[in-house]
């Protein structure tokens, strides 16, 4: 289905902490048609600095008592004076919003199972695969990494669906101490012969280069959500391109790359979600 444009009334905005809260949006008709890992661009009605809309992965797609959809919610980190606007929003306020964009991730089934590997904000498109994933009871294992215990978010939410959790932390607050990849790469390891494990990232650029890289070396398929500067989220204006090992869609490059950048996609449309064997990470 084609995005849709609307200004959306915000009816929560949780401060999870001083840095991070998760902003809901009255949006049925954007909530009716997201899938697991679209994103949404989005700022405050009325505003003109800064003056484009940014993405953000749709979080959860929101529900009143009788399960009816009632509107999207994005996971915010203030960072910059677009996320501090949308982080200083209170009820009522209205926020531009165009959604739901991109290619979503691809949701496997049992045997296989589904390992989701997020980096602080990057947990943000997996609320609604893993509902995915609990519809169809496929073995869920959500690897989760933060800097501290505190940054570690909607934990009681994943174990309400089911999943495994694999925490990290860099100071050892809570989980293992370290990097994400740690517990991610023993897992691989530990898989039998003729075990299969799909496994989902989203996180900074460095972590999906090194998950990518991991599950090709056990053999192991991956879906990576890459996280671009985007101006448009609609292919117009080529701020997001990466660099991918194939091109199935010429009409995806940016002018002239036919002959010098063949390999450049706009992440908005082509992704942001993508084959982690597709992407050229060094």
């Amino acid at each position: 289905m084609p995005p849709i444009e609307i200004d959306a009334r915000v009816i929560a905005n949780a401060r999870l902490s001083s840095e991070y809260s998760v902003l809901s949006l009255a949006a049925p008709e954007v909530g009716a048609r997201t899938e697991p890992g679209q994103f949404v661009m989005v700022k405050p009605a009325g505003v003109t600095d800064p003056l484009l809309r940014r993405p953000f992965s749709i979080f959860e797609v929101l529900r009143d008592a009788q399960g009816a959809i009632t509107g999207v919610s994005i996971l915010n980190k203030r960072a910059g004076r677009s996320t501090r606007r949308l982080y200083e929003l209170e009820v009522g306020d209205v926020v531009s919003c165009l959604g739901p964009l991109g290619q979503p991730f691809r949701p496997v089934s049992s045997p296989t199972r589904a390992w989701l590997v997020a980096g602080g904000v990057g947990l943000a498109p997996f609320a609604t695969l893993a509902e995915a994933l609990a519809k169809s009871q496929t073995d869920t294992t959500l690897f989760y990494g933060a800097r501290t215990g505190e940054e570690l978010f909607y934990l009681d939410f994943f174990e309400r669906l089911g999943a495994t959790l694999v925490l990290t932390t860099e100071n050892g607050a809570r989980g293992t101490k370290g990097r994400v990849t740690l517990p991610l790469e023993a897992a691989l390891q530990a898989l039998g012969a003729g075990d299969t494990a799909m496994v989902y990232a989203c996180g900074p650029e460095p972590m999906l280069a090194a998950v990518a890289k991991l599950a090709a070396r056990y053999q192991q398929p991956s879906q990576v959500s890459v996280e671009r500067v985007m101006g448009c989220g609609l292919g117009g204006c080529y701020s997001c391109v990466v660099p991918v090992k194939r091109r199935d869609d010429l009409s995806s490059e940016a002018p002239g790359a036919k002959e010098e950048h063949a390999n450049l996609v706009r992440s908005c449309i082509s992704g942001p979600v993508f084959d982690g064997a597709e992407l050229v990470w060094d």
